[in-house]
């Protein structure tokens, strides 16, 4: 079963099973994952759904939309080399990633 770990940012990992076809964020939400508000729901409207990806995982990712490489310079937290949208990471069978959410969204 593919699955996400979500690591808060005091250290805390929260590893979820996902469904295939959902986004990262959908499954955050879902799972009442702390630190993924998501507030536009996922129509890439907001940032609000930022997570730094693991670094060794980032050429797995399908390559970022402009649209979201825009919306991640409205971050609260600095974004980073390793920074995306989490509604925009797609959940494959063979999903096993490792993301960490920042300190706010707001």
């Amino acid at each position: 079963m593919p699955t996400v770990h979500f690591t808060d940012s005091e250290g805390t990992t929260r590893d979820i099973d996902a469904n295939p076809g959902d986004s990262v964020m959908e499954t955050a939400v879902r799972n009442g994952v702390p630190g993924i508000v998501a507030e536009c729901g996922g129509s890439l409207s907001c940032a609000t759904c930022h997570v730094f990806v693991d670094e060794n995982q980032l050429d797995e990712l399908d390559p970022m939309s402009e649209m979201e490489d825009e919306m991640l310079y409205g971050t609260t937290e600095d974004r980073e080399d390793n920074s995306r949208l989490s509604c925009q990471l797609k959940v494959t069978d063979a999903t096993d990633l490792r993301v960490t959410t920042p300190e706010s969204q707001v």
